[in-house]
């Protein structure tokens, strides 16, 4: 299959920065092509990226890997800062509170701007919103934040 020679690369850094761990992201990006193949697509880049960014989401927001994935990183809180948000750091942690506060277009918003450091045009064309739109939204990602780490 083409676009898994020419993407995997990519695509398994975006979940692995997403998951913090190279195991789970491989799971995540070879469970996305085996449906692919099994429905005779191929898809570009684009497509791959959400879809990515989407299962990793649902590998974070569902309860059962919680607990497993917090444990298996407890050294990723006293390691370097992943990320930033309003000058707090949003580590697997905080992603995990986040992905149980927000909502799917909230979350792929605040991946794509501070886990892919995209513009907020980029974010914007990425996911067919206007810029003043994901500047809304990063706005509410700021607020839920603050209230999170509260």
């Amino acid at each position: 299959m083409e676009p898994y020679a020419r993407y995997r690369g990519a695509l398994l850094r975006k979940a692995q920065r997403l998951l913090g761990n190279r195991a789970d992201a491989q799971d995540v990006v070879q469970s996305l092509f085996v449906d692919l193949y099994a429905k005779g697509e191929a898809p570009e880049l684009p497509y791959l990226y959400r879809a990515v960014t989407n299962r990793c989401l649902s590998l974070l927001r569902d309860e059962s890997n919680r607990t497993r994935l917090l444990e298996a990183h407890d050294d990723l809180f006293r390691g370097p800062v992943r990320t930033r948000c309003d000058d707090r750091v949003i580590d697997l942690d905080m992603l995990m509170k986040l992905a149980q506060s927000l909502d799917e277009r909230h979350l792929q918003v605040l991946c794509y701007r501070y886990f892919d450091d995209m513009s907020h045009e980029e974010v914007a064309s990425m996911i067919g919103l206007s810029r003043k739109t994901v500047q809304k939204i990063v706005d509410d990602i700021h607020r839920t934040v603050t209230e999170l780490a509260s």
